[in-house]
């Protein structure tokens, strides 16, 4: 499965979705739509880098505390529209991160729980649901070849990733190369993870073991989502009818934009 990572040298985890076969013989397109993690860090080489791509718009899946905290660095000329997944995040309040930390050093299992959580509320939460709606809404009026809408949270890996299932699923890219994209986050994120243990070291194993848990995808986290999605609809694409209101007509039209 061949992937087309971006040219970036102050972020991680730029991926073209394109190039990815489908089901009945086409193509995703190269230069539509690229998956990612923030953009707060990004260099004036990065940033000509994306505007060279093609990239028009930035969808910022993170909570408005992340927005708040590691604002991205929007490159010249291109949309940057918020769009949280999650209403809050749930680690910032100082009660709330005590707690966590608490867990996290006396449960192994703390993060791993955590993640599938996570992927429940991806799911199942109206917030989430309508930050889905909201990303169709862009894929959909991005009509022009050439032109890339890109999409992104913290890691590029859970909220986004769920992102690029969506999408891949209605454009009948087959399961298998699906769960593959979703699962290489972990191969582009090795030195952020390897930073987070670095930073960790002294908390001992429990809670080393709990921030990998954190920074890594896994089946188990993809299956929680697609479990509960076969349970409320039967498969993805008639979730993404039910739940996101991505109509038939309208997902005709994402495979007229993104195909070739």
């Amino acid at each position: 499965m061949k992937q087309h990572l971006l040219d970036i040298q102050q972020g991680f985890n730029f991926r073209d979705l394109g190039g990815y076969q489908t089901k009945d013989g086409h193509q995703v397109k190269m230069h539509k739509v690229v998956r990612s993690g923030m953009l707060n860090n990004l260099n004036d080489h990065d940033l000509q880098y994306l505007i060279d791509y093609g990239v028009k718009v930035d969808i910022d899946f993170r909570s408005i505390e992340e927005q708040e905290s590691m604002p991205d660095k929007v490159p010249a000329g291109v949309r940057y529209l918020s769009d949280p997944v999650f209403p809050k995040d749930a680690t910032k309040s100082n009660e709330k991160a005590a707690l966590r930390k608490k867990a996290f050093l006396n449960d192994p299992k703390a993060g791993y729980e955590n993640m599938l959580q996570s992927y429940k509320d991806i799911v199942l939460s109206p917030s989430a649901q309508h930050a889905y709606r909201v990303f169709f809404d862009e894929l959909l009026a991005n009509e022009k070849d050439g032109e890339a809408v890109l999409f992104h949270c913290t890691a590029g890996k859970d909220r986004t990733g769920m992102g690029a299932v969506y999408l891949l699923s209605i454009l009948g890219v087959p399961d298998d190369v699906i769960r593959a994209d979703y699962l290489s986050s972990n191969k582009h994120l090795l030195l952020n993870q390897q930073n987070k243990q670095k930073m960790y070291q002294e908390l001992g194993e429990t809670f080393l073991q709990n921030i990998e848990d954190l920074t890594r995808v896994c089946d188990e986290y993809l299956d929680t989502a697609l479990d509960l999605i076969k349970a409320e609809s039967g498969s993805v694409v008639q979730y993404l009818e039910d739940k996101i209101k991505v109509t038939p007509a309208q997902q005709a039209k994402l495979k007229e934009i993104y195909l070739n």
